[in-house]
């Protein structure tokens, strides 16, 4: 029989999960603040196997990657979020020009979404009461994917991308870390099958095996988080990306449920989607400031941009 404290909690999970909508999230999900205990040896094993290459930060605060907990005293449940960026396919980079992850077309998402979660906060603390927690977008250790798959908005596909059912993957993951006992949801089934269409199509077969990526072999982990000078034998195999890459979501037959995003702080800038190869390789300090303000691409800064433009002009595979 249902106690008091069980009605009070599923009736605060179905007001979350409601104004969750309100807020411009497409799926919210919850799940109890307890240990990850199945993600223990894969994080452990894909670590020992360097394939976090130089995110030196990915072996850092082990343990609080597993336990919530640990990060947030207290907390009892953890409320994990999709927020959709995926683009108006009326847009598109100029033909020819190097690629740009459509995640970095707009604003900064760690602004946008943050801004959102703390608003969210204030929301439950105003009509709950006095309710503790914190409000995570990729900026600490908590292992988003991991908890938004227990709490059921999707399952963790064969290139380790968070994939829903309804929508597919191209979301960003954002969590609530809180105090209050929640009714919790339970994980979604496996939809990839057989399929294979990630895996053949990643230019650097960074994908290994079904659900395991090796960072280290990753465009997205090139372009944007090597601080080294690219070894010569990976240039070839960088398929055009400046920053990012999509390759391994948009071959996903999953993402033909993908939808349009309505945060207007995501529309695609126009400078950033024409300027050519020639463009970005002869960049200026003044146009990288234009372009990246606000966005991420920031995080690369203006000499790895030129960088990478210069590696892909040198191959040949960056287009004009």
């Amino acid at each position: 029989m249902a106690t008091s404290t069980d009605l009070k909690a599923a009736e605060h999970a179905r007001w979350i999960k409601n104004k969750a909508l309100e807020l411009g999230f497409s799926f919210c999900g919850i799940s109890r603040a307890d240990f990850l205990e199945d993600e223990a040896p894969r994080l452990e094993a894909w670590l020992k196997n360097g394939m976090h290459g130089e995110m030196a930060y990915m072996a850092n605060h082990f343990d609080m990657r597993l336990d919530p907990r640990l990060l947030v005293p207290g907390a009892k449940s953890v409320i994990s979020l999709l927020f959709n960026y995926y683009p108006d396919t009326a847009y598109a980079l100029a033909n020819g020009a190097l690629k740009v992850s459509k995640y970095a077309w707009g604003e900064d998402y760690h602004d946008v979404v943050k801004d959102r979660l703390k608003q969210f906060l204030h929301e439950i603390q105003a009509n709950v009461g006095e309710v503790d927690g914190r409000a995570f977008v990729d900026s600490a250790p908590v292992l988003d994917k991991a908890w938004a798959k227990r709490s059921g908005l999707g399952w963790v596909g064969k290139n380790a991308n968070l994939i829903n059912k309804k929508q597919g993957s191209f979301f960003f993951i954002a969590e609530l870390i809180i105090d209050l006992e929640l009714e919790p949801d339970g994980p979604v089934t496996d939809h990839c099958g057989t399929c294979r269409a990630c895996i053949d199509a990643c230019p650097t077969e960074a994908i290994v095996e079904p659900y395991v990526v090796d960072g280290s072999k990753c465009i997205s982990y090139f372009t944007i988080e090597l601080k080294k000078e690219l070894p010569a034998e990976w240039v070839s195999k960088m398929d055009g990306w400046l920053f990012g890459c999509d390759v391994c979501q948009d071959v996903c037959p999953w993402n033909r449920f993908s939808v349009v995003n309505s945060e207007p702080r995501f529309t695609p800038r126009e400078q950033l989607l024409n300027m050519s190869t020639g463009e970005w390789r002869d960049l200026t300090e003044d146009v990288f400031q234009q372009v990246a303000k606000r966005s991420p691409l920031k995080r690369k800064g203006f000499e790895g941009l030129r960088r990478n433009a210069a590696l892909l002009s040198m191959d040949g595979n960056g287009g004009k």
